[in-house]
């Protein structure tokens, strides 16, 4: 094995390949996309080149600024729900259930192998209200409430897509943050007890900074993932009503595949993916000082 790595040529044998393939993939359309920016038009009518008029134009942009407000919001308050919730999964899994988690395991893992789509279309028929009221609506009306058309406003279709993604991925977080937590050392925490922290002590000052990294890596997870956020708003209500849970995702696909604007979709990726790296860099840097305080 010594041998091998040490050869130059024979790690170029064994690595060329999958390099190549990762460049032509990966780097090549991100830079073409990079490049794309700078220009206006598609392949069909051409390209102009404009330079940064593309920036200027997504800075001026009403829907890309709805867009952008609705995506930082959706992330916001989705990724601290999934993070909260999945926590909490965990705690009960390792604390509570202990070895008779498995099960409740199994139970709340499944909806993260189901289809998005799918998932959504399920959604809106539990929250649909008409002539054919779901379950929700039936549910509101048997103690008394009025029927809500939660379709017809970006706040009622807000919370069934917060609600939905909630269900659908808690258990994912739920395990991930479960693997972290059964990582720490049974003597830590009886030593912690015998010192009389019990309850929320022991989370708060033993459980918590020791899954610590598990969680950061969730955090990051999370943000990038409902920051890229496209099927399931697309299959729920098409981004409705009007624009008002349009994310980014979806308005850089209509820019793109509806008005054939090659340039300015790509500026929106572009934009984003910003977006997901100072993220990434922010959670990075806020783990760095927490870990130097303590």
């Amino acid at each position: 094995m010594q041998s091998v790595l040490g050869d130059k040529k024979a790690i170029l044998i064994l690595l060329g390949p999958a390099l190549l393939v990762y460049t032509l993939v990966k780097l090549v359309p991100v830079f073409w996309s990079l490049g794309l920016t700078f220009y206006t038009g598609n392949p069909l009518s051409g390209f102009d080149f404009v330079g940064l008029d593309n920036f200027s134009r997504f800075a001026e942009d009403p829907q890309a600024r709805s867009a952008l407000w609705f995506t930082l919001k959706y992330a916001f308050v989705l990724s601290a729900g999934q993070i909260v919730l999945g926590y909490a999964l965990a705690l009960l899994y390792v604390f509570v259930l202990r070895r008779a988690s498995t099960f409740v395991r199994t139970v709340v893992f499944f909806p993260t192998v189901l289809p998005t789509v799918a998932v959504a279309l399920l959604f809106n028929s539990l929250f649909a209200t008409g002539q054919r009221d779901g379950p929700v609506n039936s549910g509101l009306e048997s103690v008394g409430l009025s029927a809500v058309d939660w379709f017809s406003t970006g706040t009622g279709t807000f919370v069934v897509a917060i609600v939905m993604e909630l269900w659908r991925s808690m258990g994912f977080y739920a395990v991930l943050l479960y693997a972290g937590l059964v990582d720490i050392p049974e003597e830590t925490l009886e030593s912690a007890r015998l010192e009389g922290a019990t309850g929320w002590r022991l989370v708060r000052h033993v459980v918590l900074p020791l899954s610590l990294p598990v969680l950061l890596s969730s955090v990051i997870f999370s943000v990038n993932n409902t920051l890229k956020v496209f099927d399931t708003l697309l299959a729920l209500n098409n981004g409705g009503p009007g624009g008002e849970t349009t994310p980014l995702t979806l308005y850089m696909y209509r820019t793109v595949f509806n008005y054939a604007d090659y340039g300015y979709g790509s500026t929106i990726a572009f934009v984003l993916t910003v977006m997901c790296l100072l993220v990434t860099l922010m959670v990075f840097r806020s783990a760095r000082r927490d870990i130097t305080r303590a």
